[in-house]
């Protein structure tokens, strides 16, 4: 028998005593004991464990024993692990039966054990470090005019930094006067289409309607739009992307070209050029929505449509995926056009993304740490979609993976008429994620199939072995 005392009270409030005993080796040993500590109520329900790395300290174990350990308790139900709070005992109206690996009986009111919804990335990776070297920079080489009213377009110094980097990484022509900072996506929407108006520029809108989109698409923007008074006509979609010869006299078109979301894959070059073609012709403007153009694994990367005709897109990009949504970070690279609508529709007061945050990120990327960090996760993120690939290859060999050369997450193609059930299933198990059907628009004139939208990158490093072997576990038999 081995007793331990996890000296760790500044962690978890207290020593911890665990006897790590009987048969299985280390890690069934502490797997045993943490799990008799929190049956019986020596760890609380929402006790923050230790670090994986400090409790193997203080047990004289391997890092890899206690990640295991907290894996596999994880899996159970027993702990959470949620990105930003750590790994904590679970919250429990009553305890769990000691049954290894069962699906929990019901979802936990702490919310779901496993998080593989996509468009998170992994917020334990956020560089803490080196955004805090940028922000103390930034704040003492700001003039004292930065924290007055300042500038809707948003701080020059970003502006200046983006222009250069956009170039460089994504092909984007540009020059700072052309863009215009705003807190990502949907509020770019908001500046660009307004609200309240059929068909019309709107209250504060700059484009008017109908809008063309994708068939498959984000749920959230095409409400966005409907509340706008926008209506939206969606594109059929195939193998190579948004059926843009479908296009007719719609007044725009909102496109994910460099990698289609969800169903994966980019826009084919020749519906590039054609896309560009149409909104010449028509008077037209296409928004490009360039959600993860850093993020490619198999294949070299696809520069932005925004290269082809400066004039006739509108590049829209953010921080959100590659370093993180909390910031509410983004740009719109405008047709020169449209730059003075967008400025009055956003105003003087509002609707303004932080300065010391503008000035913080434009000192990251000139200085290489937003390359270092987007070339770091682009590695992490290869690796977990591999391991992905791994698990679904060993044990649901039948499931067809798609839209796996970039991005964030990976579509798995179901069986006809399983996605439901599947999905409930999933939800039992603790998981978090989304069928197909949810991004399908409601009058679309595509079915993609029965289909699982699977994030990879925001389950913690540690609880992602737990969470793939609980996604093969309620997918449906070949």
């Amino acid at each position: 028998m081995t007793e331990s005392w996890v000296n760790s009270a500044e962690r978890i409030g207290a020593d911890l005593h665990l006897e790590l005993s009987g048969p299985g080796g280390r890690r069934a040993a502490l797997t045993r004991a943490l799990r008799e500590a929190v049956r019986g109520g020596r760890l609380a329900p929402g006790t923050r464990l230790p670090p994986y790395r400090s409790l193997a300290a203080d047990l004289g174990v391997a890092r890899n024993t206690v990640a295991d350990a907290y894996a596999e308790l994880v899996a159970e139900g027993w702990l959470t692990a949620r990105q930003g709070s750590g790994t904590r005992v679970a919250e429990r109206a009553e305890p769990l039966r000691d049954t290894v690996r069962t699906p929990v009986e019901a979802p936990s009111r702490a919310g779901p054990v496993h998080n593989l919804r996509q468009g998170a990335p992994d917020a334990s990776a956020f560089p803490r470090a080196a955004w805090a070297a940028s922000y103390r920079r930034a704040l003492q080489a700001a003039p004292n005019e930065a924290f007055g009213p300042g500038d809707p377009a948003g701080r020059r110094e970003l502006r200046e930094t983006l222009a250069e980097y956009l170039a460089r990484a994504r092909g984007v022509r540009t020059e700072p006067d052309r863009i215009v900072i705003c807190s990502g996506f949907a509020h770019a929407l908001r500046l660009l289409f307004g609200r309240g108006v059929q068909d019309g520029p709107g209250t504060g809108g700059v484009l008017r309607g109908p809008l063309g989109v994708e068939a498959y698409g984000l749920g959230f923007h095409r409400e966005l739009l409907a509340a706008a008074g926008v209506r939206t006509l969606p594109l059929p979609l195939d193998e190579h992307g948004a059926r843009v010869d479908a296009l007719g006299r719609e007044r725009a078109v909102l496109l994910t070209p460099a990698h289609q979301f969800p169903t994966g894959g980019p826009l084919h070059p020749e519906r590039r050029a054609a896309v560009i073609g149409w909104a010449r012709a028509r008077g037209a403007v296409v928004l490009e929505d360039d959600y993860d153009g850093e993020f490619r694994y198999d294949r070299r990367p696809v520069g932005a449509l925004q290269g082809l005709d400066p004039e006739r897109v509108i590049h829209i990009g953010s921080v959100s995926k590659s370093l993180s949504p909390a910031l509410r970070l983004g740009w719109m690279v405008l047709p020169r056009r449209y730059v003075e609508p967008v400025l009055a529709a956003k105003g003087e007061r509002e609707g303004w993304a932080s300065v010391p945050d503008q000035l913080a990120l434009a000192d990251f990327v000139a200085c290489g740490s937003y390359d270092r960090h987007v070339r770091r996760m682009r590695q992490r993120y290869r690796r977990r979609r591999d391991r992905l690939l791994a698990a679904l290859a060993a044990q649901a060999p039948h499931i067809e993976v798609a839209g796996i050369a970039a991005g964030l997450h990976a579509v798995l193609r179901l069986p006809p008429g399983t996605e439901r059930s599947t999905v409930r299933a999933a939800v039992w198990r603790g998981l978090a994620l989304d069928g197909l059907a949810a991004f399908r628009h409601p009058r679309s004139p595509t079915d993609a199939g029965d289909g699982l939208v699977v994030g990879y990158a925001a389950p913690a490093e540690h609880a992602y072995g737990a969470a793939l072997e609980a996604l093969c576990g309620v997918l449906p038999p070949g």
